[in-house]
């Protein structure tokens, strides 16, 4: 933790030493910390220069902005360094001159937030912790078994009744102690805060843990880099509990801080609108009001997010907005880009380009404008809302009876 300088609640602005473990101690448990850094000291030795001569592509390539040791033991599964991927056909679908889609869904378990749990269980490690425990709808899950079972850490993980179950088939799998809560992610997410109290585990929710928001930065950074340090008008990002957002944003403005950039992106945050507490506290500029969520988009069917705080600061720094899409826009937004990019994205990453479609409809991004909207998770891990986006195959029998009307019907053969 060469660089990092302390932590400051992002609520009254008091600042602490890093033996404060999650939250402010003054605000309780809504008081979401910030981890702070020497970027004087860092500027000295993260430059455009000495990130070309490194040889590590994932996402400790950024290990001077990331709240970790020296000599901390990291996860054997590769994090990070995901492709960005100019794709033309979809930008004029969306009616965009230039459009750029980070996947993300390439990651070891296939989300994001791979990103959080590799900082997650490094920290863990760190502390002494052998166990590690968090609550989730699936991805932050899934991302937290496979890290624990690659640094031979045990997990706890509750999760949902609602959670898809190839989410929680892949938590099994990985070895991982699931526990599915006969209630929603509210529940869940209390229920486990508890257990970590009771029994003393790590906790990884990124609801309270300041360094997991840091992991999910490194998106950010990559993008700096992988567009040769010309960032886009606007990235897109979904938003749930909100610190995804939070922590993109934090490493624009790291870049710019740093000397790397000369300016920074517009922040898109986009809910569904059946899940939208963050994009009404937003616009209206009032605390946050917890909601009930109802969407298919699990992922980020959040109707407490605690670091909603965050994400408005965050969209408000960057001069940018938040804007809602309903399910169907969602199915659509999946339906297009896996047609038109070869890009399989679950519901709450179409949101994210959901959300550009609306944007630029509604006047919001100018047509000329360039875009990039972050790929969250990989759609293989909601197979039933992708069968809801798409249609059925045709069933023929063995000798083909049939075959040649579908074909014309299709457009394959006249």
């Amino acid at each position: 933790m060469e660089f990092v300088t302390g932590l400051k609640c992002v609520f009254c602005g008091a600042t602490y030493s890093t033996r404060v473990t999650y939250t402010c101690p003054a605000c309780g448990i809504t008081g979401m910390l910030d981890v702070q850094y020497d970027y004087p000291a860092i500027a000295k030795h993260l430059t455009r220069r000495s990130l070309a001569n490194r040889k590590e592509f994932s996402h400790w390539r950024y290990r001077e902005l990331l709240p970790i040791r020296k000599d901390a033991v990291l996860p054997s599964l590769p994090v990070g360094w995901t492709p960005v991927v100019q794709t033309d056909s979809l930008a004029r679908h969306l009616g965009l001159r230039t459009l750029y889609l980070k996947d993300d869904g390439r990651n070891p378990t296939g989300s994001l937030k791979d990103r959080a749990s590799a900082v997650g269980v490094v920290k863990a490690r760190e502390k002494q912790h052998k166990i590690i425990a968090c609550a989730s709808t699936g991805n932050a899950a899934s991302s937290l078994a496979g890290m624990a079972a690659s640094m031979g850490l045990k997990s706890v993980i509750f999760v949902p009744e609602r959670a898809p179950e190839p989410k929680v088939t892949q938590l099994l799998i990985f070895g991982a102690t699931v526990l599915r809560v006969r209630g929603g992610y509210e529940d869940a997410f209390q229920l486990s805060q508890s257990s970590c109290e009771r029994w003393g585990w790590y906790n990884r929710n990124s609801a309270i843990n300041p360094y997991l928001v840091e992991g999910k930065k490194t998106v950010g950074l990559e993008i700096c880099e992988q567009l040769d340090w010309q960032v886009p008008d606007w990235v897109a990002v979904s938003v749930g509990d909100g610190c995804t957002i939070a922590g993109v944003w934090k490493a624009f403005h790291e870049m710019k801080t740093l000397g790397l950039i000369e300016g920074t992106p517009k922040m898109l945050g986009v809910q569904a609108a059946g899940a939208a507490p963050v994009t009404t506290a937003f616009s209206t500029g009032e605390p946050l009001k917890p909601i009930e969520p109802h969407t298919i988009a699990d992922s980020i069917a959040v109707g407490v997010p605690r670091n909603w705080k965050k994400a408005v600061l965050a969209v408000q720094a960057s001069g940018g907005t938040m804007i809602n899409v309903e399910d169907e826009e969602i199915l659509e937004a999946m339906r297009c880009t896996g047609r038109l990019t070869g890009i399989f994205a679950e519901p709450a990453a179409a949101t994210a380009i959901a959300g550009v479609r609306r944007a630029v409809e509604e006047g919001i991004i100018g047509r000329k404008a360039s875009v990039l909207a972050v790929v969250t998770g990989n759609g293989l891990k909601d197979i039933r809302s992708a069968q809801a986006a798409v249609t059925k195959p045709f069933d023929i029998a063995p000798d083909g009876t049939g075959l040649e009307d579908i074909l014309k019907d299709q457009g394959f053969v006249s």
